[in-house]
């Protein structure tokens, strides 16, 4: 096998850099400067980079609309003087100087007063003698009402204390209220009408009235008829072990429990009516 044969390209650069081995340092040199790359040519159409027109617009609109507190960390505000400092009473309100004449009109000078001018004069009070006369004319106070409760002498004032029968010494202590009188003499009168009303509608349903005899009488009778029937009742046997027992036992029951409601209704209610039979 024989060696390969070289390309053209690396001809040509093996022409152009012989060896060096036995040259001096300036035909090294040159020949280091010949052997470097060619530059490469630029692309064709490709532009640098794009510049807007708009550019200085945008950024004169950001720093103008740009505000003090926005930015990042203490916004720089101007330190106030030292010569500025805060004075006694100066934030309070200063009123605004007296003008000698207001409204246009000016003020009046002062006068003199005129020789017949007296000015009034105090009198002096003689007080000691004013509160003499004060004690010797007014009355005497009126001893006041205590409660001794402990042994070491604590005391308190008996009249607020509720243990002073002080409410049954005024003019109006017993006396009826006009309300309550007004209240009674409504009701009456309601009653009066109610009892007026029922009698009109009885006569209509041809009811009458029972008198005192009768309904005392009618009373008597049915007590004398409840006394009979618990007779007969508490002589009852003890053990009801037949139905016959059971159901006379019941039946007393009933008598009694309508009795004890008739006796019952006709002692509450005064007047009794009955319908004519």
């Amino acid at each position: 096998m024989g060696t390969p044969r070289p390309e053209p390209h690396e001809q040509a650069s093996a022409s152009l850099c012989p060896d060096s081995r036995g040259g001096s340092m300036a035909t090294q040199s040159a020949q280091e400067g010949a052997c470097d790359p060619p530059p490469r040519p630029k692309q064709p159409g490709k532009a640098d980079g794009y510049i807007s027109k708009l550019r200085e617009l945008v950024k004169h609109e950001a720093e103008k609309n740009k505000s003090q507190w926005k930015t990042m960390g203490p916004a720089k505000v101007a330190v106030p003087s030292p010569n500025d400092f805060l004075q006694k009473r100066s934030k309070e309100p200063k009123l605004a100087p007296k003008k000698k004449e207001e409204d246009g009109k000016k003020l009046l000078p002062l006068s003199v007063p005129p020789r017949t001018y007296h000015p009034v004069t105090r009198i002096k009070k003689n007080f000691i003698n004013k509160n003499a006369v004060a004690v010797i004319t007014g009355e005497p106070k009126k001893p006041r009402h205590f409660c001794v409760d402990t042994r070491q002498g604590d005391k308190y004032l008996l009249e607020p204390s509720g243990l002073f029968p002080k409410y049954i010494k005024k003019k109006n202590y017993g006396v009826l209220p006009k309300y309550v009188t007004r209240r009674n003499e409504e009701i009456k009168r309601e009653e009066e009408e109610y009892q007026a009303s029922v009698l009109e509608q009885l006569k209509k349903k041809a009811m009458k009235a029972l008198s005192e005899e009768e309904r005392t009488n009618v009373l008597k009778a049915l007590k004398k008829k409840w006394e009979e029937i618990n007779h007969a009742y508490q002589g009852l046997p003890i053990l009801t072990d037949t139905m016959y027992k059971k159901m006379h036992k019941e039946e007393l029951e009933l008598k009694l429990q309508q009795l004890e409601h008739d006796i019952a209704a006709i002692e509450k209610h005064k007047t009794v009516y009955i319908a004519n039979v």
